[in-house]
């Protein structure tokens, strides 16, 4: 029933906004965690539309940033960055009706990799990419206080132990392990320089389209102004393996050799961030 009412939604937006008649079937593709994608044909081309989670949308920062990253997809398109961007329809780019909030997309031809295809030449590239985008905009600022870490392992074990969870014994055995990688994270976290770029920090291989050798950068929702050494340092890292607890470390020296050719803000101290790898934990 709700993918009826989407599909009706889709119909009449297409209609409304003067985008041809649809041709059935409208297909549900895969791709995204949180929303819904398909693919919509008319008479004369292809789109791809995403209809944003409701309950997201309910909540009370999302409208904002949406807009800001619409903001950051519009500098990037500017770039000449290899991205898919939302279109804009009547001078908006995310579109409404009853209730539904959709984005339009031209359709990219192409396919994902994953975690575990990745190759040095993708990384290569991926880093490239990466590079360029925080090439756009980059500026120095006043080093900002960073963020620490305070995650009371002892007092989980303790809850874990009362409650006889099977975690209990995992954490026992690991708690060392658990109180260093916060110590290391919130150190790199210190040592981070005071610069600021554009950044995506959901650039991971599958938001990469690959049409033969030509990438195509897709959902750009979590366009944001960051840090581009710890962005750098995590993506370097999931596109080289870490995420399958297997680091390649010659995909990862491609990635940066992509990421230094496109971008360089002469940061060197490398060796002193590598603990934001820890990031996990918060997880």
């Amino acid at each position: 029933m709700q993918e009826i009412m989407i599909t009706n939604k889709i119909i009449r937006l297409f209609k409304q906004k003067g985008l041809g008649t649809v041709l059935p079937p409208i297909t549900p593709v895969s791709g995204g965690f949180l929303h819904r994608m398909y693919r919509v044909n008319t008479e004369d081309r292809s789109f791809a539309v995403k209809h944003l989670n409701p309950e997201i949308m309910q909540r009370p920062a999302a409208a904002e940033n949406f807009r800001r990253a619409e903001a950051l997809e519009a500098v990037l398109e500017a770039g000449g960055l290899p991205v898919v961007a939302a279109m804009t329809v009547n001078g908006r780019k995310l579109q409404t009706l009853d209730g539904a909030y959709i984005y339009l997309f031209p359709w990219q031809n192409g396919t994902t990799t994953d975690w575990y295809h990745t190759t040095a030449e993708q990384c290569r590239i991926a880093g490239s990419i990466q590079g360029r985008i925080h090439a756009l905009s980059s500026r120095q600022i006043e080093k900002p206080e960073p963020e620490r870490s305070a995650i009371p392992w002892d007092e989980y074990i303790r809850q874990a132990s009362a409650q006889n969870s099977e975690l209990a014994p995992l954490l026992r055995e690991n708690e060392a392990l658990l109180i260093y990688a916060q110590e290391q994270m919130n150190a790199a976290g210190a040592a981070l320089p005071g610069i600021e770029t554009i950044t995506d920090e959901d650039m991971d291989p599958k938001n990469v389209m690959w049409d033969g050798a030509k990438p195509a950068v897709i959902d750009l929702e979590c366009l944001e102004y960051g840090n581009p050494v710890s962005s750098a340092i995590q993506l370097s890292l999931q596109w080289s393996g870490i995420t399958i607890c297997d680091l390649d470390f010659a995909k990862l020296k491609a990635f940066f050799d992509g990421y230094l050719e496109a971008y360089d803000n002469g940061f060197r101290d490398y060796d002193r961030v590598f603990g934001l790898a820890y990031t996990w934990i918060e997880w």
